[in-house]
C-alpha cells in the first residue's frame, strides 16, 4: 500500500500591527529630515563661503606702511670741513704751458701749434657765477619797485634794500656801492697778457659786470700807474644812461700801454703818488667793496723814488678802514705774485672780510 505523505502547511504570517506602523514611519521620517537639514547647513554654508571669496576680489587691500630706506640725519659740518673747502676753492689752479714745440732738427712732418687754453676754465669753479648774472639782472627793476623813496638822493644808496650778489673774475662779492681799482702798469700788462687774462679782456669783464648790474647800484672805476685817472671822483648810480656813460668811457678810456703821465686830461698826480693815493681816492667814494686788481708791487715818483713796501701798504689798509662804520671788504685779483707780497696782501684782504686770487 502506497502511503501519502502530506507536508505541514506553512505558518501564517502573523500582520503587523497598526502601532508597529507608526513607529516605522515616524523614524523614517526624522531620519529624512536630518538628511534634507544636514544638506541645507552644507548648502548655506558653501553659500556664505562664495559670497566671501567674491568679497575678497572686490574688497580694496589695507594699507601697508614700509621704511623701504634708512633715514639719515644730516650731520652739522665742522669747521675743519669748512676750511678744508675753502682751501681748495682758493687753491691756485695748475699752470698753463705756453711755449710752442719746437723742433731741434728738420723733420718730415711739423707739429701743429698747441691749442691755446682758457685760464678762466681751470680755475676752481665757483656755483654762484652759474647763476649770478641771471640773479643779478632778475632783480633790477623789477626788485626795486617804487620803494627806492628818496634813498637814492646824496649818494647815500638804497634805503630797505638788501646789498646785491654779484661775481667779478671769479670772486663771488656783496655790494651796491662799487669801486674797481685796475693797475694799468707796464708789469701787470706783461703778467696780465702771459697769464692768459690781458688787460683787453680784463676791460671786456668789466663791461659785462657793469651790463649785469642791477639800477641803484653805485659804481666807480679808477685806473692808475702812480698817477690815477678816475671815471668820475664820486661814485655815479647805475641808471640806463650811466651805464652808458660807463661803456663808452671804457671803450675809449681804456689804458694798456703801461704808462700815465701827469698833465693828460683827467689824470690826478697827487703827492704822494703812487697806489696810497689810489686807496684814499677809493675809499673816499664811501663803498661797501672794493677790488684792486695788480702785480702787488707798487711803485712812487713822490715824495720819493722807490718802491712802497707792504708795511708802508697794511699800514695804509689800516688807516682807510679806520674812518669806516663796518670794515670794507678788499678783493685782491692778482698776476704772477710773489710769495711776500701775495702773503702781505693776503692779510690785508682776510682782515678786512675780502678774498685774494692770483692768475699765474
Amino acid at each position: 500500500m502506497s502511503q501519502i505523505l502530506y507536508a505541514p502547511a506553512p505558518a501564517p504570517v502573523p500582520e503587523k500591527k497598526p502601532k508597529e506602523k507608526k513607529d516605522l514611519s515616524t523614524r523614517n521620517g526624522v531620519i529624512a529630515s536630518i538628511i534634507i537639514g544636514s544638506l541645507v547647513v552644507h548648502l548655506v554654508g558653501l553659500g556664505l563661503f562664495g559670497l566671501w571669496v567674491v568679497a575678497q576680489k572686490f574688497s580694496k587691500p589695507e594699507a601697508v606702511f614700509e621704511v623701504r630706506e634708512t633715514l639719515k640725519i644730516p650731520i652739522r659740518k665742522t669747521p675743519e670741513h669748512r676750511m678744508n673747502v675753502a682751501s681748495h676753492e682758493a687753491a691756485a689752479p695748475k699752470p698753463v704751458f705756453q711755449d710752442k714745440l719746437v723742433s731741434t732738427r728738420p723733420d718730415q712732418f711739423a707739429l701743429p701749434e698747441l691749442p691755446k687754453l682758457d685760464v678762466q676754465q681751470m680755475l676752481p669753479l665757483d656755483p654762484s657765477e652759474l647763476i649770478s648774472d641771471q640773479v643779478t639782472t632778475t632783480i633790477g627793476t623789477a626788485g626795486l619797485g617804487s620803494g627806492m623813496g628818496d634813498g637814492l638822493g646824496g649818494g647815500g644808496g638804497i634805503k630797505g634794500i638788501n646789498p646785491g650778489n654779484f661775481t667779478f673774475m671769479g670772486i663771488k662779492a656783496k655790494g651796491q656801492r662799487i669801486v674797481l681799482c685796475f693797475d694799468v702798469s707796464g708789469s701787470v700788462v706783461n703778467k696780465a697778457t702771459a697769464s692768459g687774462m690781458p688787460l683787453s679782456r680784463i676791460k671786456d669783464e668789466t663791461i659785462k659786470l657793469i651790463s649785469g648790474l642791477p639800477s641803484g647800484t653805485q659804481f666807480g672805476i679808477i685806473q692808475f700807474v702812480r698817477n690815477y685817472k678816475p671815471f668820475k671822483e664820486e661814485l655815479i648810480l647805475m641808471t640806463p644812461d650811466n651805464r652808458e656813460l660807463a661803456k663808452k668811457w671804457i671803450e675809449q678810456e681804456w689804458n694798456e700801454s703801461g704808462q700815465m703821465n701827469r698833465g693828460q686830461p683827467g689824470v690826478f698826480s697827487p703827492n704822494p703818488n703812487g697806489v696810497v693815493c689810489v686807496l684814499d681816492a677809493a675809499f673816499a667814494m664811501k663803498p661797501d667793496v672794493v677790488f684792486l686788481i695788480s702785480d702787488g708791487q707798487f711803485e712812487q715818483t713822490y715824495p720819493q723814488v722807490g718802491r712802497i713796501s707792504n708795511d708802508t701798504l697794511e699800514d695804509k689798509m689800516k688807516e682807510v678802514q679806520a674812518g669806516q662804520a663796518d670794515k670794507v671788504p678788499l678783493h685782491f685779483i692778482g698776476f704772477q705774485m710773489k710769495p711776500d707780497d701775495k702773503g702781505a696782501w693776503e692779510r690785508m684782504a682776510r682782515r678786512t672780510g675780502g678774498r685774494l686770487r692770483e692768475i699765474r
